[in-house]
C-alpha cells in the first residue's frame, strides 16, 4: 500500500498527510476520491497557517470557520460539514482536533431524563434508538412536573393519578394511534422508573389510559408472490450494489428477520457447517435460526463478489461507498425501498416483508406455532394475527348468513 500522499501538504498538518491517504486507502476509498480529500486537507493546512492556528490549538470549530471561508469565496462543491467527515474523524483519532466537551445534563428536567434513558438501556435492555423514542416522548410530562423549593430538583411527591390522566387525554388526542400508543406505553415505563428509584411512592402504572382501539383488528400487509420475484429481480446482480441488496432482501423474506437484525449480523454468526445462524433480536434476545439454502447462495454471493475486503469491521452487510462500514438498519429500509421503487410497487418497508415471510409460511401449511418460532414472538396471541389471512381455514369455521345472499 502507497503510504505518500500524492499531493504536497505544507503546514501544521503535513505530518499527519500520509497517515490520512493511507487511512482513505484503508477504508475503501477509490484513489480519485481520496484525492479530493487530500486536497481539501491540504487547503485546510494553508487556511490553518493564514489564520495562524497551531495543531494544538485546533478546535472543530475551526472547520466550520474554514468552510464559511470556502463558501465566502464563491465555491460550491466540499462546503458542507458533510465534506470534512473524514478529515474531522482521522485528525480527532490522531489527537489533533480537541474534542468537545461532554455536557453534563443541565436543569432537574435534563437529569431526570438522562436517568431515565440510562435505566432503559442498562437495566431493561432497550436499543438505544428506542430508549431516545422513549425520552422524547415524555419530555411533555417530565417538563409540566412541580420544582421542588430549591430549584434544583422535581417534586413528584404530589403527583397524582389525575395528573396522569390529564396528560394522556390531553396529549394523545393530537398523535396518530400508532404514536398516541406509543406515548402511553412510554409513560408507562417512565411511571415505572420513578416508583423504582423512589420518587413516587405508588407507581402509578394503572392510571395511564389505554388508547381506544382493537387488538389484531388489522390484516397484515404482505407481498403476492409475483411482487417478491419483482422486487428480487430489481437487483442487478453484476455489481456489488445489486448482490448485496439481493443477499438483503432474500434473508428479509425467507427468514423474517427485522431490519436493525439484518444490519447486525456478523460473519461469526453464520455456521455454515451447521446450516443455522444465530440472531440477536429485541431486548438482546439471542436465538438460533436454520439458514436456507437459497439464502446462503445470496449471501455467498455477496460475500465473495460484492463485499469489500476494506469492509472496516465483520459486519456481513457494510456500505458499498467508502468509507466501508456496516449498514444501519436505515440503510437496511432504504435498500427495500429502493428495490420497491424500481420494482414499480410503491412505497414499501422493511417490515412488510416479515409479514411476507409468515404469510407464506402459512400458506405453505406451517401451524402459528412454527411461524411464531421464526418470527420470535414472545406470545402467542402476537403470531395470532396470521390466521386471519388463512381465508380457506376460516370458511370452514364460518356460519352461514341467515339473511342469505345480498
Amino acid at each position: 500500500m502507497e503510504n505518500r500522499s500524492p499531493i504536497a501538504v505544507s503546514g501544521p498538518l503535513e505530518p499527519f498527510a500520509a497517515g490520512f491517504w493511507s487511512s482513505l486507502i484503508h477504508q475503501g476509498y477509490r484513489r480519485q476520491s481520496a484525492r479530493i480529500q487530500i486536497h481539501l486537507f491540504a487547503q485546510l493546512s494553508a487556511w490553518l497557517v493564514e489564520e495562524g492556528v497551531d495543531t494544538g490549538e485546533l478546535a472543530a470549530t475551526d472547520m466550520e470557520r474554514f468552510l464559511a471561508a470556502r463558501r465566502r469565496t464563491g465555491t460550491r462543491r466540499y462546503v458542507s460539514e458533510k465534506a470534512m467527515r473524514a478529515i474531522l474523524t482521522h485528525l480527532r483519532d490522531e489527537g489533533v482536533v480537541k474534542l468537545p466537551p461532554v455536557l453534563a445534563a443541565s436543569g432537574p428536567v435534563d437529569v431526570t431524563l438522562e436517568r431515565y434513558r440510562q435505566y432503559l438501556t442498562r437495566e431493561q435492555g432497550l436499543a438505544a434508538t428506542t430508549a431516545r423514542l422513549y425520552v422524547y416522548l415524555v419530555r411533555p410530562f417530565v417538563s409540566a412536573a412541580r420544582m421542588s423549593p430549591d430549584g434544583l430538583t422535581l417534586d413528584w411527591t404530589s403527583l397524582r393519578a389525575a395528573d396522569v390522566i390529564d396528560f394522556v387525554v390531553a396529549r394523545t388526542p393530537q398523535q396518530s394511534r400508532g404514536t398516541a400508543k406509543l406515548t402511553v406505553t412510554a409513560l408507562r415505563s417512565l411511571l415505572g422508573f420513578l416508583h423504582v428509584d423512589g420518587r413516587i411512592v405508588q407507581p402509578l402504572t394503572g392510571a395511564v389510559p389505554s388508547v381506544a382501539g382493537w387488538r389484531l383488528a388489522g390484516l397484515p400487509k404482505s407481498l403476492k408472490p409475483g411482487d417478491v420475484r419483482a422486487l428480487l429481480a430489481s437487483c442487478d446482480r453484476r455489481g456489488r450494489t445489486g448482490r448485496r441488496d439481493f443477499a438483503v432482501l432474500t434473508m428479509l423474506v425467507r427468514l423474517g428477520l427485522r431490519a436493525g437484525e439484518v444490519a447486525a449480523l456478523r460473519l461469526d454468526d453464520i455456521d455454515w457447517r451447521t446450516g443455522t445462524m444465530v440472531v440477536c433480536g429485541k431486548g438482546h434476545q439471542i436465538e438460533q435460526l436454520p439458514f436456507p439454502r437459497d439464502v446462503g447462495d445470496a449471501v455467498v454471493g455477496y460475500l465473495r463478489r460484492g463485499r469489500p475486503v476494506t469492509a472496516m469491521d465483520r459486519t456481513v452487510f457494510v456500505r458499498v461507498k467508502a468509507p466501508h462500514r456496516a449498514l444501519t438498519p436505515l440503510g437496511v429500509s432504504g435498500i427495500v425501498a429502493a428495490a420497491a421503487h424500481r420494482a414499480g410497487l410503491g412505497r414499501i418497508h422493511a417490515h412488510r416483508l416479515r409479514h411476507t415471510a409468515a404469510v407464506q409460511l402459512l400458506q405453505a401449511g406451517a401451524p402459528l406455532s412454527e411461524i411464531g418460532q421464526l418470527l420470535r414472538h414472545r406470545r402467542a396471541q402476537t403470531t395470532a394475527i396470521y390466521a386471519k389471512v388463512d381465508r380457506a381455514a376460516l370458511r370452514t369455521i364460518a356460519r352461514p348468513w341467515r339473511g342469505g345472499v345480498a
